[in-house]
């Protein structure tokens, strides 16, 4: 078996997994993580109503400048507390964190440690 469709079934498997055990409620919107090479997008999501509530990604000015790169974990640590600031201040104090198919690792467990300590509860 080619090693990228390896890779492929197991974040297929993955992302399965772990959308599997995630029960996003009113009290507790979705905390979703994209991450591509260059950049790291995170929303916290309403599904009842359908909706994103907040957003930050390190592709908006006010948070990684324009001059930065924004495919590294003290990046993504900017995300989160970006994020965690805007969700306070809409009046959001617990998610439920949703990983999707990536490992929490790296860029993604940067994010989400920036954003407890920016005053969400996981």
């Amino acid at each position: 078996m080619k090693y990228t469709t390896r890779i492929n079934n197991q974040r297929s498997r993955r992302r399965y997994r772990v959308r599997n055990k995630i029960r996003a409620t009113a009290t507790h919107p979705r905390l979703s993580v994209h991450r591509s090479n260059k950049h790291i997008y995170a929303q916290i999501i309403d599904d009842a109503a359908g909706r994103s509530i907040v957003a930050a990604s390190t592709r908006e000015a006010d948070v990684c400048g324009s001059d930065t790169n924004g495919g590294n974990t003290a990046s993504a640590a900017k995300v989160g507390q970006a994020l965690a600031k805007k969700a306070v201040a809409a009046g959001i104090k617990q998610v439920t964190f949703d990983r999707g198919n990536y490992k929490y690792h790296g860029r993604v467990a940067a994010l989400a440690d920036a954003a407890r300590e920016g005053g969400l509860e996981f």
